[in-house]
């Protein structure tokens, strides 16, 4: 069992950075894989970012790539997204995922565990 929180939204100006963390309980969090998925008002939930277990490989949205990192400190049980250049398209509920494999996926239902969701708000 894998509980996740999640801290780090806010509100920002367009162009500004963000780091987001992902802080999981219980030992076995450096074998999972997590995710970063974001909820848009009015729109379907979706991947913004993987990573799998030992933080070798990622994979990223095309609408991130090249602001957005994602990363995990195992030690720490933590995992983070630095959000940088934000865009208003940005804003949304960000939400960090995690699934009993090593492997990433991109597909949110093989996710078993979500953590409450942190506001990312960008304005003009």
């Amino acid at each position: 069992q894998v509980q996740l929180v999640e801290s780090g939204g806010g509100l920002v100006q367009a162009g500004d950075s963000l780091r987001l963390s992902c802080a999981a309980s219980g030992r076995t969090f450096s074998r999972y894989a997590m995710a970063w998925f974001r909820q848009a008002p009015g729109k379907e939930r979706e991947i913004v970012a993987t990573i799998n277990s030992s933080g070798s490989t990622t994979y990223y949205a095309d609408s991130v790539k090249g602001r957005f990192t994602i990363s995990r400190d195992n030690a720490k049980n933590t995992g983070y997204l630095q959000m940088n250049s934000l865009k208003l398209e940005d804003t949304a509920i960000y939400y960090c995922a995690a699934r009993a494999s090593a492997m990433l996926a991109t597909v949110d239902g093989l996710y078993e565990y979500w953590g409450q969701g942190t506001q990312v708000t960008v304005s003009s």
